[in-house]
């Protein structure tokens, strides 16, 4: 059994925007701030703690038959047996592998930690007939996608810098 998680490199700048977001939050209330503004901040929090608790605890998990996907209060599972096609979208260095069965699909991401292995690990448990051309050809050179973590960096810098100017 393999457990394959979100890339750590992209969990540590989101739960430190996430912590200066609510840091921020609270200093606007304690400093008695326009109302609005900590509106404002409130509506932009929640979905980074939803994108942050989601990608904390989304896991691939591959055993010898199966395949599944743990999820915030859900999870999904196929057995390599009824998988019916693997296809490949890829938008720049942005990967999407989409497993179909009959019935259901899971779609994943590179934004999993080692996803070149995780691609490899799956093409070997699974019937060579279902697999695309274009995901033979992915598995062979399989893109590192990195833009989100910078932009992450980049939001992170900028909240700590608007939370120091709230104390300016």
């Amino acid at each position: 059994m393999q457990n394959f998680l979100i890339r750590r490199s992209f969990l540590l700048p989101l739960g430190l925007l996430l912590i200066l977001s609510l840091s921020l939050f609270v200093v606007v209330l304690a400093q008695g701030q326009p109302k609005a503004k900590a509106i404002i901040l409130g509506v932009l929090i929640l979905p980074v703690a939803t994108l942050f608790a989601e990608s904390l605890f989304r896991r691939v998990v591959l055993n010898d038959v199966s395949i599944t996907v743990h999820k915030p209060l859900r999870e999904k599972s196929l057995l390599f047996a009824d998988l019916t096609a693997i296809d490949t979208v890829q938008v720049r260095k942005r990967v999407f592998l989409t497993l179909s069965t009959e019935e259901d699909f899971i779609i994943l991401s590179n934004a999993y930690a080692n996803f070149p292995q995780l691609v490899a690990e799956l093409l070997t448990r699974v019937a060579p007939a279902v697999v695309s051309e274009e995901t033979r050809v992915l598995a062979a050179d399989v893109p590192v996608k990195s833009a989100d973590i910078v932009s992450c960096w980049v939001a992170t810098l900028l909240m700590a810098l608007i939370l120091c100017l709230q104390f300016a």
